[in-house]
């Protein structure tokens, strides 16, 4: 079996809403960012609300609103569909009762783009292929114009 098959059937294991014909892996597994960091478009730091992490623009804090306040910072507002919009980019924050879980931004093709914690970065067709796992359920889904999304993306550095 092929290290690859191996990853996604470790992955699909871990998020019972993947399915292989359903995801693909986009990069190796790295520790160097989280899914809040690749969201914003930084892939060299690990965003945290936690001190010694960069947390721009929002409360210290694990909540849902504390994500969101990340993402106004960035140029995003709140916004109920995740349905493709051409001018618009795209995230969605997932959370349970303790706080925000994870992030996942829209890619071009209505498909969305995961960094799983400190495993790999995939491509998944819907948002719901990841509620099963850890990542409880969309709680906010976030726009921003396009145009400001090259002026923006590499957020204030802490």
């Amino acid at each position: 079996m092929s290290r690859r098959r191996v990853i996604k059937k470790r992955l699909m294991r871990l998020f019972p809403g993947l399915r292989a014909s359903n995801f693909r892996i986009t990069s190796r597994k790295t520790a160097g960012y989280n899914c809040i960091a690749w969201v914003a478009g930084v892939t060299d730091e690990w965003w945290e609300f936690s001190h010694g992490y960069p947390w721009p623009n929002a409360r210290r804090e694990p909540s849902v609103a504390a994500a969101v306040e990340v993402f106004t910072g960035l140029g995003f507002e709140k916004c109920d569909s995740a349905d493709v919009e051409p001018e618009w980019e795209k995230v969605a924050i997932y959370g349970d009762d303790q706080g925000y879980t994870h992030a996942a931004k829209q890619l071009n093709s209505g498909h969305w783009s995961s960094k799983l914690g400190k495993l790999e970065d995939i491509e998944h067709k819907r948002l719901d292929d990841l509620i099963e796992g850890d990542y409880g359920q969309v709680r906010q889904v976030m726009r921003r114009r396009k145009r400001l999304a090259a002026n923006a993306m590499n957020g204030p550095k802490e």
